[in-house]
Parts: C-alpha cells; structure tokens; sequence
C-alpha cells in the first residue's frame, strides 16, 4: 500500500481573482481566455489600472496542479505537492494554504525571492483571462522534487505549465521517470491550449513514449492532435496516452478508460467564474480513482465538482461543501 494518493508537481502561484469587463480586457491589452506569461513590472501595471476601478479582489494559493491536489486532499486522498515558492509574506501565504488542506510538502527552507503570482481576471460570461508572474516558480528544478514520496505515490501528476521553464521542463522528465520505475502512474494535463500551441515538442518530452493518462479540454485536444473534430483527436490522443479524460465545458466530458470511451453529462448550473473547474475536475477524478472507484462514477463526481466551483468566485470550495459532494455519491 503506497502512501500517498496523488504527488502533484507545478508553479506555486498565488492567485488574485478580479471582475473586469470586455472593455477592460481591451484597453490593458489581455488576451482573453488563455494564459499569458508577463513579468513583473507588466503585472503591477495591470493591478493599477484594476486599482483605479476599484474592483474587489480575492487570493488564494494556485496554480493549476496546486489546485488539484488541495482537492483531491480535500475530498479525502493523501496528497503531496513539490512547487518552488519564496521567502516572503506571498510565499509563506502558500505554503500555510497547502497545509491547511492537509497536503505535505518538501521541507527545504524557503529561498529568497519572489513568489510567482498569477492575475486572474473574470468577465460577464464566467471566461477566465489569465496573466502569470512565474516569480521564483521558474526556478523549480529537480532539487525540489522527492524521490521517495514519488515511489510512495499511486499517481503523479504533472502541469504542462512546467515546459515553460528549462529547469521545470526537466525537472517534469526526471519525475516522469522516476514514477515509471516505481511502480507510480503519471497523469499529465494539457493545462492551456496556448501551452500546447506554442510548446508541444516540450510537451511531448514531458510524455515521453506513454503516459498512463492525459486531461485536457476539447480546445487543448484540438490542438495537441492537430486536428478540429472530436473523434480524430480521440484517436490521436489514444496513442500517446492509455487513458485519458476530455472535458467539454457545460457539455461534461468524454472519458476513455483503456477499452471503451465514456460520456459524462455535464451538471446545469449558472457559471459565474470557470476558473479551476479543470483543476476541481482532475482532483475530483484522480480522488476517485485512487479510491478505486470506476471512470463512469468518477466522471460523474468529477463533472458534480467542476459544476460547483464554477458557481462562485474562486478556485476553492469550502471544506463543508468537499465533504458534502463526498456524502452525497458516496455514502
């Protein structure tokens, strides 16, 4: 019996959360809907301008794997996360939140520095525009990563936010490696189509000949297969990846268990902020897997989950309501 449930590595991100307008996003000049690297200088402008309109901000501890994991831990699997933040006020914000939610991390002493932080801005429709300071995030390397919780672990999972960074991207490819020779199976998200885009020869370094499952949106497949309907990127995927999930927004998901694709409806709620319902749902699923609880019902909790987060502001449920989606399919 391993230890842990799912080992997550990606950036440590602190997350602030805004409501802007279309207008705004045109006048700062955000692309909307995709992930933007900017450096630090360009996210301090960009918190003036919202400054000046005074709209309410919220923060939490992110990224996308960090998001991942603090649910797959909330809903009751033994988690651990390898992310490289700071020795300051934002840093130690982070790591107290990981914590919180019962995750373990590595316990090397924070770096000086400047933790990575990630400027989400929401619009009218719930779309998700984000702009990213990797900060001291960029410098994850493979000193940060542990070998033995790794081997401890039924899956690791990585971002593929990672290929933007060199030490990052190798860092990825060592962990890779590392959980094929132990015995530990590795999920990989396409995290943004942007990421796939513009990096797929990284991504694919990452995947090396196989991984055991893949989670991406319909955006992403699209474009890692290169291709522009459902079933031909389906087939693509099969064969880079043994199991793997496609998530299809308010539609739910089509999930591949190795022999047999199944469809996941989606959950009818007003979206308010689709920020992390990717993450909810990979924490969701791989919670359920680690649980040994099949992909049709796993889909189905998974597809519950992401429909919740996307009700209200932020990436994070409640404890109560983690506990609660629990009780409700399970119990």
């Amino acid at each position: 019996m391993k230890k842990y449930h799912v080992y997550g590595m990606g950036a440590a991100l602190v997350d602030t959360e805004l409501k802007v307008t279309d207008n705004d996003l045109t006048a700062m000049v955000v692309d909307k809907g995709i992930m933007t690297l900017v450096d630090e200088a360009k996210q301090a402008e960009l918190l003036t301008y919202l400054q000046h309109h005074q709209i309410q901000a919220s923060r939490a501890s992110g990224g996308s794997a960090g998001n991942t994991i603090i649910a797959s831990s909330y809903f009751g699997g033994k988690c651990f996360f390898s992310g490289k933040v700071a020795d300051d006020e934002s840093g130690h914000f982070y790591m107290h939140d990981m914590h919180a939610a019962g995750v373990d991390t590595p316990s090397a002493k924070l770096e000086p520095g400047v933790t990575g932080k990630c400027l989400i801005l929401i619009t009218a429709d719930a779309e998700r525009s984000m702009n990213t300071f990797l900060g001291i995030s960029a410098e994850l390397s493979i000193r940060e990563i542990d070998p033995h919780a790794i081997a401890d672990s039924q899956y690791l999972y990585i971002e593929s936010y990672l290929v933007t960074s060199e030490s990052g991207r190798a860092a990825a490819v060592e962990a890779r490696q590392m959980a094929q020779k132990n015995g530990t199976k590795v999920a990989l998200s396409f995290s943004d189509p942007g990421i796939i885009a513009n990096f797929s020869d990284g991504v694919k370094e990452i995947m090396g000949n196989k991984v055991d499952l893949v989670f991406c949106n319909q955006e992403e497949a699209f474009s890692f297969a290169q291709v522009s309907d459902l079933p031909a990127a389906v087939e693509k995927i099969k064969l880079v990846a043994d199991q793997f999930v496609i998530t299809l927004g308010a539609k739910g998901a089509l999930i591949y268990d190795g022999q047999e694709l199944i469809a996941i409806d989606g959950v009818e709620v007003e979206a308010i902020d689709t920020n992390g319902a990717g993450d909810m749902f990979a924490g969701a699923f791989l919670y359920c897997l680690s649980q040994g609880i099949n992909h049709q019902r796993g889909g189905e909790f998974a597809s519950a989950a992401a429909a919740r987060v996307v009700t209200q502001y932020g990436p994070r449920l409640s404890a109560n309501e983690y506990r609660s989606l629990v009780k409700t399919f399970f119990d």
